[in-house]
């Protein structure tokens, strides 16, 4: 069920608004297939694109997206056992920075998002029923299980959505 916009903070809303009604689980099995679809066979020039100066590359978004449905798996592992300590954010720009994502091929890139969206999907699997409501703290916010996993799919489909739009992917 899509959380309540009490239940994460309103920074999320655009992901969390982004994602149709349906299991999560579901969701999150089938996005990850239709993204690999469309990035499957681009040209490395393609992979290397940018729309703007400054802007991250095909390479870099994908490998955006990844880095932070780990952290977002991260926070959902802590928040689900109890744990209440709060969590800090992180600095996306930097994590990219710090990254060798264009030195990479898209291939490589989506296999190893295979591996992270099949961790995510077994985490949530194996969650008990009483685990999706539990809160926790993180980057100045509350957020419940459930709204993180609905964030990692929205914040998917925003980045699929700019990858269609700016990089004229699909």
């Amino acid at each position: 069920m899509k959380p309540a916009i009490t239940d994460y903070p309103e920074h999320y809303r655009n992901y969390v608004n982004l994602v149709p009604e349906g299991n999560i689980i579901e969701i999150l099995e089938s996005q990850l297939h239709d993204t690999k679809n469309l990035l499957a066979d681009i040209k490395k020039e393609q992979a290397d694109f940018r729309y703007a100066e400054g802007k991250w590359s095909v390479l870099e978004v994908v490998g955006h997206v990844m880095d932070t449905e780990r952290i977002m798996n991260y926070r959902i592992l802590r928040m689900a056992r109890g744990d209440q300590t709060p969590l800090a954010g992180y600095d996306d720009e930097k994590y990219v920075e710090e990254s060798n994502f264009s030195s990479r091929t898209i291939a490589d890139l989506l296999a190893e998002w295979t591996v992270v969206r099949a961790a995510t999907v077994a985490l949530l699997k194996g969650l008990p029923e009483g685990a999706w409501m539990k809160t926790g703290f993180a980057n100045n916010g509350e957020f419940t299980v459930n709204s993180i996993a609905y964030i990692i799919a929205g914040h998917e489909r925003h980045h699929v959505g700019l990858l269609k739009s700016r990089y004229m992917l699909g």
